[in-house]
């Protein structure tokens, strides 16, 4: 659960630390003194998109810091842990917005992705505002809501997976099914390319075989004039040659060696030297009887290479990328070739994700029905417990055609809603009255959070538009589920604060120049007072505080 959440240059909030317990907490206030600003920090501690307008008036950056503990929560341990991020029984994260517009994320001090934030903010917390009854009427939220509450959320992503398998395929055999006509002047083009690439036979061997000799017989001459030199140096010239210098060279200290033994190592070293010399000397007589200076080699390996050149521009390739080429050609060759039998196994291959496609959708759709039984008894019972007596709730479901299929399945959902006894059910966006629609929203969250493994849930005044005796069966209900989960409710009823295990005033103040919001947790007499504003009004009489005080003796017997 939640236990502590800090916010610092937020909005009109300079800095605020709320220590949180179990049970059931309200945070109250006067209108605009910032209530919904403290839901909004939770929203964006936990991922939220930010900008550089949430940031204080003069400050660098916005900071919130939210503690949890997650001892006991195996899934949330498992995440942490998955990521090696875990720590204890503890679980820290913080978000900083800075008044660029630039943000970084951290849980337990190491920095996450915003997406990693996300995802695990999810697991730990649902807040649930007070517009939710104007995404209500979407079809797509709908069938989230009914989903989760059937707890059908991983037979729909398997339904989904194999919705994209089979449309892949479906979509492979229609590209092939269109590439029918154009088939046979494309295996007539490459027939001819690979005719000529294989007449070239041209290898990267071969290619590089090539450019050494054209080398070598471009330059015969100079090669041949080398070999010439270097071989007069090394041995042929009669006098001054590197073998005789080193003969005479080694004579000398061998006469030498008789009177200090050290120098025969030197020795040693001279006659190495002379046989190097003379192993020199018969490879470069070898290379020079094999230098060929025939113009007609010459022109031969000129005219393959320009050969291997003209096709290489042809195909806009590098040379040396023709065998590749080639290879491609074949590959695509045998692919038309063999594109009716091609057809005929992604055809069977379509046949067979569609009907494991249609098997799940079907065992997804007989969940939905049943499901769809049970969330509208328990919202209708829902709605008679919030004044709305005689009202029905019913999830209608029918089957979409088969060209319609969806990745969620083959179901069209919608929730439908009679408020009176003897009015057929109708389409929520057909519900005019703004207080039923309130009621509406409140019980349907209340029902889909029963469905929910979250352990904090987060409730911004989803109880405006009722009142009296509603208002209380509200306050009853939100208690029933904190007695269950941690809940935090943004309220302006006092008879849903009365209810509370724990109560927050959320106070606006200002010097004249600057404007700071404050959050203070009350005792009994200040809870009494509290109570008797959000009764009274303006003005607060003695008749007010007593009918305040009254109101939370009550509800504090029926707690006990």
């Amino acid at each position: 659960m939640l236990t502590r959440l800090q916010v610092r240059d937020f909005a009109i909030i300079d800095r605020i630390a709320v220590e949180f317990g179990p049970g059931m907490t309200v945070l109250t206030g006067e209108t605009g003194a910032g209530k919904s600003i403290l839901v909004d920090a939770l929203g964006l501690v936990l991922g939220a998109r930010g900008s550089s307008q949430l940031v204080r008036s003069g400050a660098k950056r916005a900071e919130f810091c939210a503690e949890f503990d997650v001892s006991g929560m195996t899934d949330v341990c498992a995440w942490l842990e998955e990521h090696a991020l875990d720590q204890d029984r503890e679980c820290l994260l913080r978000r900083v917005v800075n008044a660029d517009g630039r943000s970084r994320a951290f849980i337990n001090g190491n920095v996450v992705t915003m997406q990693q934030l996300q995802l695990l903010g999810e697991l730990l917390l649902d807040i649930h505002g007070q517009q939710f009854h104007q995404s209500l009427g979407r079809r797509p939220v709908q069938r989230d809501l009914l989903d989760h509450f059937g707890k059908l959320l991983d037979t729909r992503r398997d339904t989904e997976l194999a919705y994209a398998q089979w449309r892949s395929l479906a979509d492979s055999l229609q590209q092939l099914q269109e590439a029918e006509s154009d088939r046979a002047s494309r295996l007539d083009l490459l027939e001819f390319q690979l005719s000529e690439l294989n007449v070239l036979g041209v290898t990267e061997a071969e290619l590089a075989e090539l450019g050494s000799d054209r080398q070598k017989l471009r330059h015969g001459g100079r090669l041949a004039e080398g070999v010439t030199a270097a071989l007069s140096k090394l041995s042929d010239d009669e006098t001054g040659n590197a073998n005789t210098l080193l003969a005479d060279a080694a004579r000398s200290v061998a006469a030498l060696t008789q009177f200090d033994s050290e120098l025969e190592p030197v020795l040693e070293l001279l006659a190495s030297a002379g046989i190097q010399i003379a192993e020199a000397s018969d490879t470069l007589h070898r290379y020079g009887e094999s230098i060929d200076m025939d113009p007609d080699q010459l022109n031969w390996v000129e005219e393959r290479l320009d050969s291997i050149q003209t096709i290489a521009r042809k195909h806009r390739v590098a040379a040396d990328e023709l065998p590749a080429l080639c290879d491609r050609l074949r590959v695509e060759h045998d692919a038309i070739s063999h594109a009716e039998e091609r057809g005929r196994v992604l055809q069977a291959e379509v046949t067979s994700a569609r009907a494991a496609y249609r098997d799940l959708a079907a065992g997804l759709s007989k969940n939905r029905k049943n499901a769809a039984k049970e969330f509208s008894a328990a919202v209708t019972a829902a709605m008679h417990g919030l004044g709305m007596q005689g009202g029905v709730f019913r999830v209608a479901i029918s089957c979409l055609p088969d060209e319609e299929a969806r990745p969620w399945g083959i179901d069209a959902i919608e929730f439908l809603i009679s408020a009176n006894p003897g009015h057929p059910p109708l389409p929520l966006s057909r519900v005019v009255s703004g207080g039923e629609l309130s009621r509406m929203s409140l019980a349907i969250q209340v029902i889909a959070c029963d469905g929910s493994a979250i352990p904090t849930m987060v409730f911004d005044e989803i109880d405006s538009g009722v009142g009296g005796s509603v208002a209380e069966m509200v306050g009853l209900r939100l208690r029933e589920l904190g007695a269950q989960r941690q809940v935090l409710c943004v309220t302006h009823l006092a008879q849903v604060a009365s209810l509370a295990d724990h109560h927050f005033r959320i106070s606006k103040v200002t010097d004249g120049k600057a404007t700071r919001t404050g959050v203070t947790a009350l005792g009994k007499d200040e809870r009494v007072k509290e109570l008797a504003r959000m009764l009274g009004g303006v003005e607060i009489t003695q008749k007010t505080i007593a009918h305040a005080a009254e109101l939370l003796a009550e509800a504090t017997r029926k707690q006990a």
